[in-house]
């Protein structure tokens, strides 16, 4: 079963369900990743995103999990061998996320954003001023101590990091959190504004 920011294929160019713009007919083909986005369909799809080779291009649609041929977590691709051996492994923001994957952390992580479909495609869509949109998915509440202590490496990286928490109700942005103590927590239904993230109320 998938999640937000998961990577999925599916099995070709009808599953991709939706009022569409033009420019997917010509830059999207089965072989490249959707990304799964959080929405809410009666009907059980999907919502899934579509990446253009320019930043300014992208698109919502949905997909019938039938179609679903494979998924890709974020947290695979953030693997010390899979970003050694990727090709833009010089890169600033790959090179940050190298760093962080040579420490220890209570939790796994992951990549999304340009970076992690990067590593997924090898598609040339990174820059060198690209930023690194990183994720830590938790059932449960983390430790404060430990994010402040996550927050604080990465904000010495060599480009600039956005860290998504992903709870079982929705994301929202650990800078927000750490700063604020309450946050806009993007759930399937919409942003709410909350100070306890991982509740259900």
């Amino acid at each position: 079963m998938s999640s937000p920011h998961d990577l999925i294929w599916v099995s070709g160019q009808a599953a991709l369900q939706g009022d569409l713009p033009e420019w997917v007919a010509s830059q999207w083909r089965p072989a490249l990743p959707l990304v799964v986005r959080r929405d809410f369909d009666k009907g059980g799809r999907v919502p899934v995103g579509v990446r253009g080779l320019r930043r300014d291009l992208r698109a919502a649609g949905w997909v019938d999990p039938r179609d679903i041929r494979r998924i890709l977590s974020p947290e695979t691709l953030s693997d010390s061998a899979r970003l050694l051996a990727s090709p833009y492994i010089s890169q600033p923001p790959l090179q940050a996320a190298f760093q962080l994957a040579q420490q220890t952390w209570p939790w796994r992580w992951g990549i999304t954003g340009s970076v992690g479909y990067a590593l997924a495609t090898e598609l040339p869509v990174l820059r060198a001023g690209s930023d690194l949109d990183l994720l830590i998915r938790s059932e449960q509440p983390l430790d404060d101590a430990e994010l402040l202590r996550w927050q604080t490496f990465v904000s010495q990286l060599t480009c600039r990091v956005d860290t998504q928490i992903g709870t079982p109700q929705g994301g929202f942005s650990l800078t927000e959190w750490l700063r604020e103590g309450r946050v806009l927590l993007k759930t399937q239904r919409g942003p709410r504004l909350t100070d306890r993230p991982w509740s259900a109320e």
